[in-house]
């Protein structure tokens, strides 16, 4: 496929000032409003991100975690803000010893109170540092959306349906979700009203309406009735931290990534592993093309499978694995002729997640790219008594292997795979990048950042490009496998086959290859080009 010729279902959105890309055109309109009205980026990523929180409640909600990269263009500084969920005080391997469980289930309470959310700390604490206007000014349109209803989307109403038909939601999330106990329909109302009182609740007192006060006292006592972990204390002790972000070069842009806990590193390694290939002087979404990078792939997440975890708790050895010297000597092992194989994927964990990102630029050339999410479809399928927050499943990400660097214990972060990222070119922002996709979300990093470097595509272009992605996706499937597009050239997916690849053929549009959005800053005009993934029902919109 010759990239120059690559043609889309939408044109990239173009705005001279201010833009927001978001999975929901309802919450980027939001954001965009609240630019208009004088918001910083972090006011309307706040505002975007709690939109989502009500209409896109199968993949994101107050009761997950979050992952910030904000710019600031006055200092030209990029800020790192980890907003994720720590374990509960009591949470302990041996907990589940006693009780014969070999993992941490995926649903359920279990998972849903083990580790505290963490993302709306986050909201109030990028708003802290980073806000024009008020909380409540940016909570507003969420909480009128909670409260007065709003419209079911197609996706939306298929995973309420996917998701009832396997008994994962409690009796709370089915009272919201399948009101009179029936699946809605596309374009049906749906209200919230609980949650909408949680939101208003932070909205007037901030962190304190919901990590102090009645809301936390109602998740903690939900907890307790229901055997599960967290209690007020561990509540009130939830923080989000400051940090410096990582970055490498990749052909003279630097790429900034969220560090571990997220495996943001695993970005930076592939594209020093690829780096040193003439990747543009290949055809766009070739052989080639794909074989190369689905090879950077395994070699870093078995770094990533075998290092990360929180480092607070572990000594997980960044500086090594995003350095040229480690990719100079990992990059032997990648075949040109043949498949790399894989013999040591974890029994851990799923390749399934469910996330949402934002990407927020304003008038004044600020940034905010963030990640948020309850990590599986509707999180653990519960929902907090009368609170309405759907509470995520995100620990059970923890292993129950003591000599594990990412095992549970108190007070701890799971490993994450949420990442959001910006590039630069010198000192001046070119893009903001993230999407969906759990696992997904490295490989989606890779695919789009070669698509906008390697072969001169427009955001729109490369968000919604054929996309590949390496792993186990559905029960059943090879370890090997590599999932593909049906948009990709027969020819591509046959010479994949014969080098050894496990190709498994999607699709033309598969929602499981996830959910990208961007912004390009143009270097010469200013302008704002954004790009939002068909696969989702997000936009692009601008001013």
């Amino acid at each position: 496929m010759n990239a120059a010729n690559f043609s889309t279902g939408r044109p990239a959105t173009m705005a001279p000032r201010g833009m927001v890309v978001s999975p929901h055109s309802l919450a980027s309109q939001v954001g965009l409003e609240i630019l208009k009205a004088g918001g910083s980026a972090v006011d309307a990523a706040v505002a975007t991100s709690a939109v989502l929180s009500v209409v896109y409640p199968h993949m994101t909600g107050v009761g997950g975690d979050a992952f910030w990269l904000i710019y600031d263009a006055k200092s030209k500084r990029v800020r790192y803000l980890d907003a994720a969920g720590q374990a509960a005080s009591s949470a302990s391997i041996g907990w589940f010893e006693q009780r014969g469980l070999q993992e941490i289930p995926f649903r359920g309470v279990l998972p849903a109170t083990l580790t505290v959310p963490g993302a709306v700390d986050g909201w109030c604490t990028a708003h802290d540092e980073f806000g024009r206007l008020s909380l409540g000014e940016a909570l507003a349109p969420a909480i009128g959306y909670a409260r007065d209803g709003f419209p079911i989307s197609a996706r939306v109403a298929r995973w309420i349906g996917l998701t009832a038909a396997d008994n994962t939601f409690n009796g709370d999330a089915k009272r919201i979700f399948m009101p009179g106990s029936a699946v809605p329909c596309p374009g049906a109302k749906l209200v919230n009203p609980n949650l909408a009182r949680t939101m208003a609740a932070i909205a007037a007192e901030g962190r304190d309406g919901f990590y102090c006060g009645e809301t936390a006292q109602a998740m903690a006592a939900f907890a307790k009735a229901n055997d599960g972990f967290f209690t007020l204390e561990d509540f009130a002790q939830q923080r989000s931290r400051w940090a410096e972000p990582i970055a490498t070069t990749y052909r003279g842009m630097t790429i900034y990534e969220t560090p571990a806990p997220t495996q943001g590193f695993t970005v930076l390694e592939m594209l020093n592993l690829i780096e040193p290939f003439n990747v543009g002087e290949w055809p766009f979404l070739g052989p080639d093309h794909v074989h190369h990078m689905v090879q950077a792939k395994q070699i870093a997440y078995h770094d990533r499978d075998t290092q990360l975890a929180d480092p607070s708790f572990a000594d997980v050895p960044i500086a090594r694995l995003i350095s040229r010297s480690y990719a100079d000597l990992r990059r032997k092992l990648i075949n040109s002729a043949r498949a790399l194989a894989w013999d040591e994927v974890p029994s851990y964990g799923s390749l399934k997640g469910d996330t949402v990102y934002v990407g927020v630029v304003d008038a004044r050339g600020n940034a905010a790219s963030l990640i948020h999410s309850i990590y599986g479809i509707f999180g653990s399928g519960v929902v907090a008594g009368e609170t309405g927050v759907v509470l995520q499943n995100r620990s059970s990400y923890f292993l129950l292997d003591p000599d594990h660097p990412n095992r549970l214990e108190a007070g701890k972060r799971p490993l994450h795979t949420l990442i959001a990222s910006l590039a630069f070119e010198g000192d001046q922002l070119r893009h903001v990048l993230g999407c969906m996709g759990a696992d997904g979300q490295p490989q989606i990093h890779l695919q789009t950042y070669t698509g906008l470097i390697d072969f001169g595509l427009d955001m729109q272009q490369a968000v919604e490009a054929p996309r590949w992605l390496s792993g186990r996706f559905a029960l059943g499937e090879a370890r090997d496998t590599l999932n593909i597009e049906g948009r990709f050239a027969t020819a591509t997916i046959e010479e994949l086959a014969r080098r050894g690849h496990a190709v498994n053929r999607w699709s033309d549009w598969n929602e499981l290859a996830g959910h990208c959005h961007g912004i390009t800053i143009d270097p010469v005009s200013g302008m704002r080009i954004g790009g939002a993934d068909p696969r989702s029902d997000g936009a692009a919109i601008g001013y």
